[in-house]
């Protein structure tokens, strides 16, 4: 045993020739981590190239630091939260000292409870408080190896949690191969690793002739799997130089054929009964011993049997745990396999496996050894996706369902499979792939209320992918399709394609949707609102407001009831209905719509002028849309933190978040989207004093929102920069249709707005009442929105010479835009003070002092002022309590105080 130990060493110390640049980054992570710094890092590159070479570094070098390690297995891809659970395997002590809900989380996903999951963050806030935790003890490192075939549940929760380390003191490695790591990505830092140089190559394979070693270094292209493992399949006397024909082809075969063919090549010498013990292991998806040996006696192999793949460096055995030395000899050793012992293989481990405790890892091994049609498994399958589903494990619910469809002869069953395997694949946020299932779904569906399922799947692709109009077209027909047999789909249908419609912004399609039910209050609001019957339609609102509120009522139902409030410029109403909509996601595990919910909860803040909490709300709503890749949620959310930092002078982030935007609305006709965009880049021109070009898009964002019924929230900014620009003329007709709607809507807040437009655009015999009655009409509603109207009518005093009247307006505004942070704002009206002939210190005791903080810091301070405990402030922000705990010691010394009690008193004053 001695021996094979100094022969690994060699060999790990021979694969890091060439490899000193990528030694050293990882290195100074290690350095770093034991100074309380975490980082993660993907390693990509080539199968063989030294990927895993590299971990096997970092753990050498990892002294006095904690290990743990997990390596993906090709066969355990479907098993949910599989590499976790091997992951954390060691250290599942923590979970005690876990929060509750977190705590029983785990337990379930590990199979340790029969309890559900309904919220998946709940799992990723457990991991990185179980790192966390283990981290307090010592410095922690995890390697998470072959990431390509580890199961998608484990990889989302290390990726999103991977992404979220600030001062846990723990280091993620990660590594997959070239071609899998853009799917696990996510953010993560990359570092490509590349083939070693020839002269590192030729100090790996000593001792052949030199023909034949340049003949290796040709056929391994720099790769130090390959440079070790090619030699190997050679006879004695092919490394002294007699090559055959067949060893030199006219054209280089791809390497990895060439690899498999020499691990091939050193699995086909050993005795067949070696051979079938390793094809066993490698259908194994745990590298269980003890369950290998009594799956190998069953296909006539025994322990002794090991010895030889031993010997070989093919597998090693630790205790009870058996590992392959690479993955690619896990791979060759199946591969390699004839079919029929594969199957009896997975037939032994399935018969093994004890059916009630692991009846999901045995319906997998009887689906990988069934050859046929077999309902038997399918059933078995079908359980298994209900379980995943139950432990928000989507994507492994989606391919249990899928094989289970694959399974079936019944072409009604295999229908339904496919179309529950495509909506599991959806709320796993696999888009492509759920598109992949619909297309397979045998046509035409005669059972209406599986089309009404299946027509959701579609528009789900075509929300994701596509354009959201053509998910709400899918959605119409469909119900037109279905009313007559199956009425009681109809109001979720077109609920869920009036909400595809909004989120285009295309009008017309919302009134033809709205045509199909006129009885239905979440029908009725757009259809008379797009008709001109505004008091008939704010009293549907009140009906459907009314239902909102009953016990029972749908997510969809609200979540449109909000927005209709919004869109009347009830915006009380909307951050209501939006804040009891976000809490129920969060109550009942809805987690694929609380970005949507935070959405609108973000847009109805941003209205009352509430920007802090507007912030929260859509910097967590945009994590979620991407942790999810909702791609169309997370475009319009980047709308709303464009404009919140358009408000407070953010110029590169409103311009780089407004970019973003448009990069997915435009091509999408996205016209709501593209519309938000273009008005927050109107704002940060107009508050930065660019009036002409905030005009143009101003101009630009009215002509993508299409109806004036969709575009009306941007008429005051329309006026204001149309006059500022010096045409008057083009600020008359905004103005006008602000008057009318105000008249129509009855809103205070829009009555004020349409009196300051008003006043800037009427004559000035009568601006003096206009702004008087805006002021008024503030009382009840923003203060940003009031401080413009303050300002406006400052200028417009002093443009009147009228200075000490206009000193007290412009106080008024500066005072709200600086405890705002509304800066270009509160420029202005610094500067029409000192023009009004007032002074003005512009570096207050607070406001100076909160701008010092980075973006995560002010979050985390707001929170910590309320009160909330960092482990409460660490669930909200998707961070772990430490790095809460090391935002606030950063940000107390910025802020002049020294504990947590002086920070109520400090963001009030």
């Amino acid at each position: 045993m001695a021996s094979r130990g100094r022969g690994r060493t060699r060999r790990r110390g021979r694969a890091l020739l060439g490899r000193s640049a990528e030694q050293r980054q990882i290195e100074r992570m290690l350095t770093d981590c034991r100074q309380g710094v975490s980082s993660s890092l993907l390693l990509h590159g080539e199968a063989g190239i030294g990927k895993t070479t590299l971990l096997d570094h970092a753990a050498q070098r990892a002294e006095g630091m904690r290990v743990l390690r997990v390596e993906g297995i090709e066969s355990e891809m479907e098993l949910a939260f599989g590499g976790l659970h091997q992951l954390f395997l060691p250290v599942l002590d923590v979970l005690d000292r876990l929060p509750a809900p977190q705590a029983a989380a785990m337990r379930a996903i590990f199979g340790l409870t029969d309890d559900s999951v309904h919220d998946r963050f709940t799992v990723g806030l457990a991991v990185l408080s179980m790192l966390s935790e283990v981290g307090a003890e010592a410095p922690l490192l995890c390697l998470v190896d072959d990431v390509q075939w580890l199961d998608r549940p484990s990889v989302d929760v290390l990726t999103f949690v991977a992404r979220r380390l600030r001062a846990e003191g723990t280091v993620m490695l990660f590594a997959a191969r070239d071609g899998a790591h853009g799917s696990v990505a996510k953010g993560l830092p990359l570092l490509h690793v590349e083939g070693i140089d020839r002269e590192a190559a030729a100090a790996l394979i000593p001792g052949l002739a030199p023909h034949v070693a340049e003949w290796i270094i040709d056929q391994a292209q720099g790769n130090p799997l390959a440079l070790i493992e090619l030699p190997t399949a050679l006879t004695p006397a092919q490394r002294a130089g007699q090559l055959s024909p067949l060893a030199l082809p006219e054209a280089p075969s791809p390497l990895r054929g060439r690899l498999q063919d020499a691990l091939a090549g050193q699995i086909s010498r050993l005795p067949e009964a070696t051979r079938t013990m390793l094809v066993v292991s490698a259908a194994d998806d745990t590298g269980d011993l003890p369950l290998v040996l009594s799956a190998a006696r069953r296909c006539g192999a025994a322990i002794e049997d090991l010895e030889p793949a031993e010997r070989a460096g093919l597998v090693s055995v630790s205790g009870k745990v058996l590992r392959f030395r690479h993955p690619l000899v896990r791979y060759a050793a199946y591969q390699g396999s004839p079919l029929a012992r594969r199957v009896a293989a997975h037939e032994a481990l399935a018969a093994t496996l004890d059916a009630d405790r692991h009846a999901h890892r045995r319906a997998w091994h009887l689906a990988a050894a069934a050859t046929g049609p077999d309902e038997r498994v399918a059933d078995e399958l079908e359980h298994v996706a209900e379980w995943a589903g139950s432990r928000q494990a989507m994507a492994s619910a989606s391919a249990a369902y899928e094989r289970a469809a694959q399974l079936t002869e019944d072409p009604k069953r295999r229908a339904r499979l496919l179309i529950s395997a495509a909506q599991k694949a959806g709320e796993a946020g696999q888009d492509e792939r759920c598109g992949a299932l619909a297309d397979q779904v045998p046509l035409p569906l005669r059972d209406p209320g599986m089309a009404a399922d299946f027509a959701r799947v579609r528009a789900v692709v075509e929300l994701g992918c596509g354009s959201p109009a053509t998910a709400g077209r899918i959605l119409g027909e469909c119900a037109d399709l279905i009313a007559p047999s199956r009425p009681d789909k109809l109001p979720s249908l077109l609920t869920d394609a009036v909400h595809a419609a909004f989120s285009s912004g295309n009008a017309a399609l919302m009134g033809e949707i709205a045509a199909r039910g006129p009885d239905l209050p979440v029908l009725a609001v757009p259809a008379l609102l797009l008709g001109g019957e505004v008091p008939g339609a704010l009293d549907s609102l009140r009906e459907l407001v009314r239902a909102c509120r009953l016990p029972g009522n749908g997510l969809m139902d609200q979540l449109m009831a909000g927005i209709y409030c919004h869109l009347v410029a009830d915006h009380a109403e909307a951050h209501e209905i939006a804040t009891a909509a976000v809490a129920l996601c969060r109550e009942q595990g809805i987690s694929g719509w609380l970005p949507t919910t935070l959405h609108l909860l973000a847009e109805a803040g941003l209205a009352l002028g509430r920007f802090d909490q507007a912030q929260a709300h859509a910097a967590e709503g945009l994590r979620l849309a991407d942790y999810y890749d909702l791609a169309h949620r997370a475009a319009h959310l980047r709308t709303v933190l464009a404009t919140l930092a358009a408000v407070r002078g953010r110029e590169e982030e409103t311009r780089s978040l407004a970019e973003q935007a448009l990069e997915y609305t435009r091509p999408r006709s996205v016209g709501r989207g593209t519309a938000h965009a273009l008005w927050a880049l109107g704002l940060l021109e107009l508050g930065l004093g660019r009036a002409q070009a905030a005009l143009e898009h101003l101009e630009a964002a009215q002509q993508e929102a299409g109806h004036p019924l969709l575009a009306r929230f941007l008429l005051p900014d329309l006026a204001e920069a149309a006059v500022r620009a010096g045409h008057p003329e083009r600020a008359k007709e905004p103005a006008r249709r602000l008057a009318d709607w105000a008249a129509a809507a009855s809103r205070p807040s829009v009555a004020a707005m349409a009196h300051r437009c008003a006043a800037l655009t009427g004559p000035d015999s009568e601006a003096e009442d206009h702004f008087a009655t805006a002021v008024r009409l503030h009382a009840d509603g923003g203060d940003f929105e009031r401080a413009r109207t303050e300002l406006v009518h400052g200028e417009w005093l002093r443009r009147l010479r009228r200075n000490i009247d206009a000193r007290d307006h412009l106080r008024e505004a500066l005072e709200t835009f600086e405890k705002l942070g509304a800066e270009p704002w509160a420029r202005r009206a610094r500067a029409e003070l000192r023009a009004a002939g007032e002074t003005h210190d512009p570096a207050g005791p607070t406001g100076g002092r909160i701008g010092r903080l980075s973006p995560q810091e002010r979050e985390v301070v707001r929170l910590a002022a309320t009160g909330a405990t960092n482990r409460e402030i660490a669930t909200q922000l998707f961070l772990s309590p430490r790095t809460v705990g090391h935002h606030l010691y950063r940000a107390f010394p910025k802020l002049g105080i020294s504990s947590r009690t002086e920070l109520a008193s400090l963001l009030t004053s």
